[in-house]
């Protein structure tokens, strides 16, 4: 039987284009968590907020902040999740690290960019997905305007992830897609979904609602919070997981295709 997964999601304000008093204010949000938890999600550009401003921003894959999930995620005995802005090869990417107690981590680069905000015309696309293991679970982590692309997102039978990640900063404005498309990926993937958000108002003054959520493999909402910070720590359970696949067996009834 699969082992319970333990995860704890940050749902927060962002002091905007402010690198050091984010890693202060998420520190201590870290360090007040009680419960024992396997996984630390924090939301989208979670150093500076969703900014263009990349020339001004941008760190090396080992810099400053990358360094501070480092040492956090030692110190919580707990991978650390979240995206930042990075440099790499004088490019910049809306880079997602995801960081073991070790020291040890892998990255994803956001594949799709927010076009409408001009992201394309700051940041380059990743090109890959990212898996990972933790605690016998496969997790598949992915940037906000990801959420839109099921295809992307799609789950495969021949090595099926059992949690979807999305970590983000998703204006209220289209907060209905938000909460529509999440449930979605779940059902549709038979996999445990956590769609972190922000709250509050940004430097362009887009307001964020959060409408964070935690969503079983059936579609049930485990979690969901609007407009106030918070921090919340749920186990899921590896049990619920595979008996929604034995019990609904769909992904193996799914087309053949890859996304090449």
């Amino acid at each position: 039987m699969k082992n319970n997964l333990t995860i704890t999601i940050i749902q927060t304000v962002l002091y905007w284009e402010n690198i050091d008093a984010n890693l202060s204010m998420l520190g201590q949000k870290m360090l007040s968590i009680k419960e024992e938890t396997d996984l630390i999600v924090l939301p989208e550009m979670f150093s500076t907020g969703f900014t263009m401003n990349a020339a001004m921003l941008a760190e090396q894959t080992k810099g400053k902040t990358v360094r501070w999930m480092a040492e956090m995620a030692g110190h919580m005995n707990a991978v650390i999740t979240g995206s930042i802005i990075v440099e790499d090869q004088n490019r910049f990417y809306n880079r997602l690290i995801w960081m073991r107690p070790d020291g040890s981590f892998e990255t994803y680069d956001k594949r799709h960019l927010f076009g409408l905000g001009k992201e394309d015309d700051t940041y380059a696309a990743g090109s890959s997905r990212l898996m990972v293991e933790l605690n016998g679970w496969t997790i598949c982590p992915m940037v906000c305007y990801d959420l839109r692309f099921p295809v992307w997102a799609r789950n495969e039978k021949d090595r099926p992830y059992d949690l979807y990640i999305n970590v983000a900063n998703w204006p209220e404005r289209r907060s209905l897609h938000w909460k529509t498309l999440l449930p979605a990926r779940a059902i549709e993937n038979q996999c445990f979904v956590v769609g972190l958000n922000r709250v509050g108002n940004d430097g362009n003054e887009i307001y964020h609602s959060g409408d964070s959520m935690i969503i079983a493999p059936d579609g049930a909402i485990l979690y969901h919070k609007a407009h106030d910070e918070d921090i919340f720590t749920i186990e899921l359970s590896g049990e619920t997981l595979e008996f929604v696949r034995r019990a609904f067996p769909f992904l193996k009834d799914q087309d053949s295709f890859k996304i090449q």
